[in-house]
């Protein structure tokens, strides 16, 4: 039998899912409701449905009109798309409208807001899956398989460094993200995977936070310090825009223009803010400590402005060394290069034997390369494995790669207590935050 599926949230990440749900996993789901803030935005996705997937339009609803759509379209699953800072109102809403809920991470954005969908979880007893994609990778999953098969012996420390490009980086800064309000931070928006991963690589739970930060290099105090002199609001239209390799012209992309530009009339959302604007009150430079349960250590950093994107981990365990590099494709959201699979699929094969690499130096003895098979796609592949558990189901999951609430609080948690510890200078306990069941 079929479940039925509707929709919150119709901006790029969205279109992963009805990919999904309308053209892949038809056998097992359908989508019956979209719902979004901006009208032109929702019947743009809606013209996608019916054009490029299963030929069919779908129900279409206002962020005002959710309980309408629930008792209308009757779905089983919602899926949650929607801006960060809303995640917990469609959440809480759709279980107590009898619903299982499908959401982006992060799950939420503060601990007042986390608390919320526990609580709602608790008592309604619906289903909540958060969707850590970075999990489901060949590449990630062999170093799961690695630290669980004792290969490195108990881990003491983690070292993580993550480098977001100039390219990628600064399109938090452009848009909706660069306001803390909406998306927690980077700590928060974007961190919540590599929290997560760590998590879920050493079987643990973080306890004690302490991080520190600041806009260094984004902004328009930043920019001028730098002997900046021109500047824009956005990038759209801008002669002096059209100077700065940082901007992006709406216009200029198909893609972006039906989605934002031709869409803005309704909201006012700007989707291309200068970097170097005011207003921006998120980090693009962080480092974070954090302590486990398992007395494991974590020193983290995040930068938002580097010279090429991906991320580094070093585990040092009782047994030696192991360590994992990954180079990623960059991009920005929305635009052409992301939805792009062909590029995509070039990149993969480009940097197949490359990187990632993963390798293991004990103690005593040499370094030995440990391989894996690489897959093809988002999220170093992990988004089709990711949305085959989703759609399928996890009945097989030895590994607990699917992710419910408890492991979605976890991945948010570390990020909001870092948060709170760069707004007090003092570390942070984890446990005082949430009540959580485990």
């Amino acid at each position: 039998m079929k479940k039925r599926y509707a929709l919150i949230g119709t901006g790029s990440r969205s279109r992963m899912y009805v990919n999904a749900v309308c053209k892949e996993y038809t056998d097992v789901a359908e989508l019956v409701a979209i719902n979004d803030i901006n009208p032109t935005r929702m019947e743009r996705m809606n013209e996608y449905i019916a054009s490029t997937l299963n030929g069919k339009r779908v129900a279409t609803y206002g962020p005002h009109q959710f309980d309408q759509m629930i008792a209308e379209s009757k779905p089983d699953v919602v899926i949650v798309t929607s801006m960060d800072r809303t995640h917990h109102r469609y959440i809480c809403r759709a279980m107590d409208l009898g619903c299982d809920v499908i959401t982006e991470k992060p799950m939420t954005t503060d601990a007042e807001k986390c608390q919320q969908i526990i609580d709602t979880v608790e008592r309604t007893g619906r289903n909540l899956t958060v969707t850590f994609n970075y999990r489901y990778s060949p590449r990630a999953t062999r170093v799961k398989e690695v630290i669980a098969d004792g290969t490195v012996g108990d881990i003491l420390s983690v070292h993580f460094e993550w480098l977001l490009d100039t390219k990628h980086g600064a399109d938090y800064f452009r848009r909706w993200h660069r306001d803390k309000a909406n998306s927690g931070g980077l700590l928060v928006h974007k961190a919540t995977h590599h929290f997560d991963l760590v998590n879920w690589w050493l079987g643990t739970a973080p306890e004690r936070v302490f991080a520190m930060g600041r806009l260094g290099y984004y902004g328009r105090r930043n920019a001028e310090e730098r002997g900046e002199l021109e500047f824009y609001y956005r990038g759209t239209g801008s002669a002096v825009a059209k100077k700065d390799p940082f901007a992006v012209d709406l216009a200029a992309d198909d893609n972006l223009k039906g989605m934002y530009l031709d869409a803005e009339k309704h909201d006012g959302y700007l989707r291309d803010q200068s970097v170097f604007g005011d207003g921006i009150s998120i980090e693009d430079t962080m480092g974070v400590l954090v302590q486990y349960r398992s007395k494991a250590i974590m020193s983290y950093s995040l930068n938002a402005h580097c010279p090429w994107e991906g991320f580094r981990v070093m585990f040092n365990g009782t047994k030696g060394r192991l360590e994992f590099n990954v180079v990623e494709k960059s991009y920005v959201s929305g635009s052409a290069d992301d939805i792009n699979l062909a590029e995509q699929r070039e990149y993969d094969e480009m940097i197949k034997g490359a990187v990632p690499i993963i390798s293991f130096q004990p103690h005593w003895g040499r370094r030995e390369e440990i391989t894996f098979t690489e897959a093809v796609g988002g999220h170093g592949g992990g988004d089709v494995r990711m949305l085959d558990h989703i759609f399928r189901g996890a009945t097989d999951d030895p590994l607990g790669h699917a992710a419910d609430y408890v492991q979605g609080a976890y991945s948010i948690l570390t990020g909001i207590a870092a948060n709170r510890a760069l707004a007090t200078e003092l570390p942070v306990d984890v446990r005082t935050l949430v009540k959580l069941p485990r």
